[in-house]
């Protein structure tokens, strides 16, 4: 039972999963818990280097499955509980240093969007549609959407999809600035792959403290990203890794004045 999340590890390479397609990956109680779970699993385990999370089906991700909210007898408070967990894993995926690219195609709808925003890179497929939809229904933004949303495209943008029924197609959501590619359907998957295992081949941990150090930065002050900046660079300083590259880089660079 996978609880409409797949998780498979290997070459430290993470890859997530969404695996309700019929539903068109729409997360109901179960899932959400899954998807906490496998947050921590990942971002614990010391030899995850890189993390691709995709989906199964036709869809990325509907969202929330409203069909199930509203045919199980769901609270409020339920629904609130569901958020939680879901924004536990968001948190714990979007603060570690541990760089992620999304694959996406089909439908991205309501909170789909901030699950896909969870990544540090987003590919789409050319296929691939973006939608807000809350407000058609009477619900209003979560899963991140209110701040991962503005985030990526700004505050006006974000608030053309959220108070409008407007739908952007792939290219214009590259042109927004949603998505940093989009691919050919059939060359999604190799796509993301290449990406990944560029982060796998390079300075993995640096690629890492990059995506923690703009993440956790966008909400605290500028001198307290400044301290985290200034500790950061040190210690990566001090690894062998780091001490290597480095070498090498003044070698050439000497080199190259001569």
């Amino acid at each position: 039972m996978t609880d409409g999340i797949l998780l498979h590890i290997d070459d430290g390479l993470a890859r997530v999963t969404f695996d309700r397609p019929a539903s068109l990956n729409a997360m109901d109680f179960p899932m959400a818990a899954r998807w906490r779970e496998v947050a921590h699993e990942v971002t614990s385990d010391p030899s995850v280097g890189a993390v691709i999370l995709d989906a199964t089906g036709p869809a990325f991700c509907a969202g929330g499955d409203v069909v199930a909210m509203a045919t199980t007898g769901s609270s409020g408070a339920e629904v609130t509980e569901t958020a939680r967990a879901i924004h536990d894993g968001i948190r714990t995926f979007a603060e570690a240093p541990l760089p992620m690219v999304a694959a996406v195609q089909g439908a991205v709808a309501g909170g789909g969007l901030g699950l896909m925003l969870t990544a540090d890179y987003v590919v789409a497929s050319e296929n691939a549609r973006f939608v807000s939809r809350y407000a058609n229904i009477g619900l209003t933004p979560d899963l991140g959407v209110s701040t991962l949303l503005p985030a990526a495209i700004g505050q006006r943008r974000a608030l053309q999809l959220l108070l409008q029924d407007r739908m952007l197609d792939a290219a214009e959501a590259r042109e927004w600035g949603l998505v940093a590619e989009v691919v050919a359907s059939g060359a999604l998957s190799t796509r993301v792959e290449e990406i990944a295992r560029f982060w796998l081949d390079g300075a993995t941990a640096a690629f890492g403290q990059a995506t923690r150090l703009v993440r956790v930065g966008a909400g605290r002050s500028f001198g307290e990203n400044l301290d985290d900046e200034a500790a950061t660079i040190g210690a990566a300083f001090d690894t062998p890794e780091a001490q290597a590259r480095v070498a090498a880089f003044a070698a050439a660079s000497t080199k190259g004045r001569s």
